[in-house]
């Protein structure tokens, strides 16, 4: 009776160390890749008679509140975040209009031409100032914020709030919101006070990145929004399944050591990506039917792309050799 009861305690401390064991080893698996996102220009529409008082000129405060997140994104390392002149490109290409800036579907259709796995879309909810009084010498209209230079009749705070949403590509879901939301912590007779001689809005833009913009008082109030907006999209990292793109093609040319496909962004190759170069050795076939039923083949080498267009990309031979027109590739990694 003593050696069943020992017995069936070895049974159950073995049964636990298979538990812890199993855990281990998930633990050491490799990790994938971080999750492949865009982010659209921020719609402004809502502020845009106020950001026009405050530079004198329509400025895009969208586009540079998205340049300043971008930063803030590629510095966190969460997530992988696509060029922007890919962006502007695929937006071209398919007439893309400033209305359609906060549109899911319309992003969600971008998304999918990027092969991202998500992509963001954002407006901005307020740019102005913390008081409804009217300036001396016009500018602000009934909005009654701060022209270019203006004098108010009091001291006023810069206020910034931004929103954002995850776009699913696929479905055109949201998968998740942020916020962000900034308030200088001086006060001006001009919201862009403080900053000297700044006019960095050239042709509509809005470098937001640069220091002598930051030491405004709306800058400051836009850099602290778009941190928190950062901090609040960061979490939701976990949210945005990395999708498996299957990248199939075939060897176009082999010119120089390189190596050219007939694949690119659209069907999901992207610079810094790893392919596996085969070649079929041989074809089984049905006795009865005559139709192939298998294909055997070979490695021939791994390459890595390095300048990829729509239809087409180079690629740095990784290793092996021999590669010929013809050759299949494949995808190798996720």
């Amino acid at each position: 009776m003593k050696s069943k009861k020992i017995f069936l305690s070895l049974v159950v401390l073995l049964a636990l160390a298979g538990g812890v064991a199993e855990p281990r080893a998930n633990a050491q698996s490799a990790p994938g890749r971080k999750p492949r996102i865009a982010v659209m220009d921020f719609d402004y529409a809502t502020v845009q008679t106020n950001s026009s008082a405050i530079f004198g000129t329509n400025v895009d405060v969208g586009k540079g509140i998205t340049d300043l997140l971008v930063t803030d994104l590629v510095k966190d390392g969460s997530f992988s975040v696509i060029e922007r002149k890919a962006l502007d490109k695929i937006m071209a290409e398919q007439n893309f209009s400033n209305s359609d800036r906060a549109d899911p579907n319309s992003a969600a259709k971008i998304g999918k031409l990027l092969g991202v796995d998500a992509i963001v879309v954002g407006s901005i909810t307020q740019f102005g100032n913390e008081t409804k009084k009217t300036n001396l010498g016009g500018g602000g209209g009934n909005w009654g914020g701060f022209g270019l230079g203006g004098l108010g009749h009091s001291n006023s705070k810069a206020n910034v709030g931004i929103t954002a949403r995850v776009i699913n590509i696929d479905t055109a879901e949201i998968m998740a919101v942020a916020e962000g939301a900034g308030q200088s912590s001086r006060s001006s007779t001009s919201l862009l006070g403080g900053g000297g001689n700044w006019h960095g809005f050239g042709g509509g833009n809005a470098d937001f990145g640069s220091s002598n913009f930051q030491q405004t008082i709306i800058g400051e109030a836009v850099k602290m929004a778009v941190d928190k907006l950062t901090a609040d999209l960061i979490p939701n990292a976990s949210k945005v399944s990395v999708r498996t793109i299957k990248v199939e093609g075939l060897v176009a040319a082999v010119d120089g050591g390189q190596v050219v496909l007939n694949v690119g962004a659209r069907a999901g190759v992207h610079a810094g990506d790893q392919l596996e170069v085969v070649r079929v050795t041989r074809e089984i076939k049905d006795p009865a039917t005559g139709h192939v039923i298998r294909r055997l083949s070979s490695t021939v080498g791994i390459v890595t792309a390095v300048d990829v267009d729509d239809a087409s990309a180079v690629c740095n031979v990784v290793s092996g050799s021999g590669f010929k027109t013809g050759d299949s590739v494949r995808s190798v990694t996720q």
